[in-house]
């Protein structure tokens, strides 16, 4: 596959992490594989925490010119110096968040496997969509999303699309023709070598 047209990636956080120790590792994998992106998807709802966390994964990212979304925290995303947030309820707060965040800020919209969910975010002003789980998953529901949906919007619509979820290789290998960027996080960070996880991972795109 041609490097402009293989899909780019949006790392994931770990839901939590040691601050002593993962600011060094991101920072491995950000110097050691190219990354658009890093999502900060944390569980805790603590605001402390969540500061402390953006804090030293923002530091790093910026410091190699990798933009940094938030998970959901819309409020924090001026203040902690972020880039913009990446929604997880479909298209329904994509209209108010643009507003308040300004035209500059990233939006970006998870819609599960429903596409017109999907185009609703696009129209509604959302920077990308992401569509997922595409591997099978414990997780939610279960419902995987259909290699069709992304087929069709890579074909029709202009917003950028990501495929995220339980990714293996061969599905790599599958939708790497027809997303712009894959998502990757679990999938990498319990391995003992996250980057060579990585590597492998996204080895059938060249």
């Amino acid at each position: 596959m041609a490097a402009e047209d293989r899909p780019q990636i949006t790392l994931i956080t770990p839901p939590t992490f040691d601050l002593e120790i993962f600011p060094d590792l991101l920072a491995r994998v950000l110097d050691g594989y190219e990354i658009a992106c890093l999502r900060l998807s944390l569980a805790t709802g603590d605001q402390d925490d969540l500061a402390r966390a953006a804090d030293a994964a923002r530091e790093v990212a910026h410091a190699r010119d990798v933009a940094i979304v938030i998970d959901t925290h819309v409020l924090l995303v001026d203040r902690l110096g972020l880039d913009g947030v990446h929604l997880t309820d479909g298209a329904r707060s994509v209209r108010k968040v643009r507003k308040d965040l300004g035209a500059d800020a990233i939006v970006g919209a998870f819609c599960g496997t429903s596409r017109h969910e999907g185009m609703s975010a696009g129209e509604a002003g959302a920077d990308y969509v992401a569509f997922g789980p595409v591997g099978a998953t414990s997780l939610g529901s279960g419902e995987q999303v259909d290699f069709d949906v992304f087929q069709w919007w890579s074909e029709v619509i202009e917003v950028p699309v990501i495929a995220e979820g339980a990714l293996s290789a061969e599905l790599v290998a599958r939708f790497g023709p027809v997303t712009d960027f894959f998502a990757i996080g679990a999938e990498i960070w319990s391995a003992p070598d996250p980057i060579a996880a990585l590597k492998a991972l996204m080895a059938p795109l060249g």
